[in-house]
């Protein structure tokens, strides 16, 4: 298993350090920059500014410091847009609020959704199985950025049972819309690859042979048929969450929770190469990171894996 976790984290750490280079170089090369307005700046008064951000060094020099100061430091470096405030400053703001409520749309995702899928393989063709995909399916064309008003409309419009936005330290009034909105799509995939694959498990003959011996139902479900079925979905969940602990553009737009997806869209509006560069390398190393968790689980559960 060591020798496992060691391949691994030989091909997650050179990957980390290919994102950071590949999003440093695409961020200076594309054309415009931060301090670029339709009113011109004094040629004077942009040469300081430029002096002050690093910006007059040779490309090769910036990018040195920048690798240095993300891989040694974890330092993003100064903000372009917001003054006296560095990219760190600003992650350490809007993200825990965007894992807040990420966490509670994982768990939400994966509970129900595995429950569903769980619930129509062992009553396939039965109402139950019927009422699980059709709860699936209409959650999957019902992605975030459609959900989120409907939302709205019916609960703080129509209703009035819950605020219309905000986020008020986390108080689950203002959690509860957040969280359904983030969930739905990816519960509705958890629970289709969870149907699918315990089908097929349930139909192996190591299943059948426990079910010849006289096993009880609960006992192959939990102890025989759950680790092989659960593999696929483990695949999925590693993107997954971190789609969700990372958090939604739609979600902070139309809640104003003031997560990081909402300091994205304001950086690339404004230019604001160093916010969009750590928010990209954050969402990136948390990607690698828990895609190596999944790997470490996923050899646990089936050791043919290691090898």
């Amino acid at each position: 298993m060591l020798s496992f976790i060691a391949r691994r984290l030989t091909v997650a750490i050179p990957t980390l350090l290919i994102l950071v280079v590949l999003s440093f170089v695409l961020m200076y090369t594309a054309p415009g920059g931060p301090f670029n307005s339709e009113r011109p700046l004094p040629p004077e008064v942009l040469a300081n500014i430029e002096a002050k951000y690093g910006l007059d060094q040779p490309f090769w020099k910036r990018i040195a410091v920048y690798i240095h100061g993300v891989i040694f430091n974890f330092d993003f470096g100064p903000s372009f847009q917001f003054k006296n405030r560095s990219v760190n400053d600003i992650i350490a703001q809007g993200f825990p609020i965007t894992l807040t409520y990420g966490f509670w749309s994982f768990v939400v995702a994966v509970t129900v959704g595995v429950s569903l899928g769980i619930a129509a393989a062992l009553r396939q063709n039965t109402w139950l199985d019927y009422l699980a995909v059709g709860i699936s399916i209409g959650a999957q064309v019902l992605p975030n950025f459609v959900m989120a008003p409907i939302l709205l409309l019916v609960f703080t419009l129509w209703l009035g049972w819950l605020p219309g936005g905000g986020w008020a330290g986390g108080q689950w009034q203002y959690l509860v819309m957040p969280v359904i909105a983030l969930s739905t799509s990816y519960m509705a995939s958890i629970a289709r690859i969870t149907r699918s694959s315990m089908l097929e498990v349930l139909n192996t003959n190591f299943i059948r042979t426990a079910k010849a011996k006289g096993l009880p139902t609960r006992r192959i479900i939990w102890r025989h048929a759950m680790k092989p079925a659960m593999l696929p979905v483990l695949s999925y969940l590693g993107p997954a969450f971190v789609g969700m602990i990372t958090g939604s553009v739609i979600i902070d737009i139309f809640f104003s929770t003031g997560g990081i997806g909402q300091f994205f869209v304001n950086s690339a509006f404004n230019r604001d190469y160093s916010v969009i560069m750590g928010i990209t390398i954050l969402v990136g190393a948390l990607t690698i990171l828990f895609n190596l968790i999944v790997d470490l689980l996923y050899a646990w559960i089936d050791p043919k894996i290691r090898y």
